[in-house]
């Protein structure tokens, strides 16, 4: 049985990990990121300061978010697996396939929208060009994003000047393209939970478009998905359009950046 610590177990994020980790038979130290309030030691979730004692023993901590004890991982042996947003960037992410390597220390977490284009070959065969747009939603910011878009949504509902914060953007009611990166556009969306990748396919020379079977983690559906849609599902939903000749078509992904991008790698990183 793996011993595993979560530091940020009240986070979303934490409090995800901690409920999928403990399904599959895991011993899980649920840990705050600093001294607890009254309020969170009488929550629905009994998580316990963070202190380095506590991981004495233990195969690998995750972090869900920042511990406020700088010294908490020192000379600590384990595994230590970095989900945060602002992830260590001197960290390698994780692989794309298979569990832990036995030489690896430390991985950081890998962009979900990473992993979608790292499977499109295993979608879709004959694929030649690739464009698209990334409707992204808060939910890759955990906590974070989610209270951003509340608290900037009741002030506009209000009249009132929304707080920028937490996102560091105005997004209630708002849609917010970035600046392209080279095929693909990122459109920040007001919602919670649910990124949709539409993506507009062509063939390479030659050959045309086909739909692959489903690998793990993927399934496909009768018609494009919503961001509601995937704001549920653990799986990666995807929906192929082909054009009349079969050398173009429309592919629409959908995935929660937290039960799709975050939970199903940690599971099988950690040979879950």
């Amino acid at each position: 049985m793996l011993k595993l610590a979560v530091v940020g177990a009240q986070t979303l994020l934490g409090r995800e990990l901690v409920q999928c980790l403990e399904s599959r038979d895991c011993s899980v130290l649920p840990l705050a990121t600093g001294p607890l309030s009254r309020d969170e030691e009488e929550g629905d979730l009994v998580v316990f300061a963070p202190e380095p004692v506590l991981l004495e023993g233990l195969d690998t901590v995750i972090l869900a978010d920042t511990p406020q004890r700088e010294d908490l991982l020192a000379g600590f042996p384990g595994g230590v697996l970095d989900l945060r947003f602002n992830a260590d960037p001197k960290l390698d992410p994780l692989p794309l396939a298979g569990a832990w390597p036995k030489q690896a220390k430390a991985f950081k977490g890998r962009p979900a929208l990473d992993q979608v284009l790292a499977l499109l070959p295993s979608l879709v065969d004959g694929l030649g060009n690739v464009a698209g747009t990334h409707l992204r939603s808060v939910a890759y910011l955990g906590d974070r994003g989610l209270d951003g878009l509340m608290e900037q949504t009741l002030a506009v509902l209000n009249g009132e000047e929304p707080p920028m914060e937490k996102l560091g953007y105005r997004a209630a009611f708002e849609l917010v393209p970035q600046t392209p990166r080279g095929n693909m556009i990122e459109v920040r969306v007001p919602s919670f939970h649910g990124d949709l990748l539409i993506l507009h396919l062509g063939s390479s020379e030659g050959n045309a478009l086909t739909r692959k079977a489903a690998p793990a983690g993927v399934q496909w559906a009768e018609q494009p998905p919503s961001s509601r849609d995937v704001a549920v599902s653990a799986n990666l939903l995807a929906h192929l359009a082909l054009g009349s000749d079969g050398r173009s078509g429309v592919l629409t992904l959908g995935y929660d950046p937290i039960l799709w991008g975050t939970l199903q790698p940690t599971l099988r990183i950690l040979g879950l």
